[in-house]
């Protein structure tokens, strides 16, 4: 009998850990300068989460990404980006040298995270939870390739993505930052 229940312990602790995130608001991440970024900051925000590459044919997204930022953060919207090299080798940077790049070629000053695996055998648990519906309660998906952007609304949920080529300025993410639902069609 006692065995039966240190199993069951053991099991429910493994299970409550492995499923500990409930919100993007649990995750604790270094940012591109390795300083602790904690998302529970971004209480009460609408995010923006993208993958991003400095030399990727989608890399001009930069530009509208930041117009996104400079116009809705005052309205608590955030974007977060999370440089990774997955998609033919389209971000070699150091994070250093994406820093650089992303302020000089763009002005980017929404927040950029360090660069991280978006898929594969190393994926980073916040995109785990991106893309595990198990885990983030919305839908599973795959990063296609770079600029996949996912929302997530002030409470922390997933409430929708939108596709690499998708411009982060369309009008269904305009309508959601202004109080609408999001409409993934």
């Amino acid at each position: 009998m006692k065995g039966k229940i240190i199993m069951i312990a053991v099991i429910l602790t493994v299970s409550l850990s492995v499923n500990a995130q409930k919100s993007i608001h649990e995750f604790k991440v270094k940012d591109i300068n390795g300083k602790t970024f904690d998302f529970a900051s971004l209480k009460g925000k609408k995010v923006m989460i993208v993958n991003v590459a400095s030399k990727c044919g989608l890399t001009p997204q930069y530009e509208l990404l930041q117009k996104l930022y400079e116009e809705y953060s005052s309205e608590n919207f955030v974007i977060v980006g999370f440089p990774a090299n997955n998609f033919m080798g389209q971000e070699p940077g150091t994070n250093e040298e994406i820093a650089t790049f992303c302020s000089t070629e763009y002005g980017v000053t929404f927040p950029m995270m360090e660069k991280i695996e978006v898929k594969g055998k190393k994926t980073h648990p916040i995109y785990k939870w991106l893309t595990t519906k198990k885990l983030n309660k919305l839908m599973d998906s795959s990063i296609s390739w770079n600029f996949q952007k996912y929302l997530i609304d002030e409470n922390g949920n997933l409430v929708g993505m939108l596709s690499p080529r998708e411009k982060p300025n369309d009008q269904k993410v305009i309508d959601w930052i202004k109080g609408g639902e999001f409409n993934q069609n």
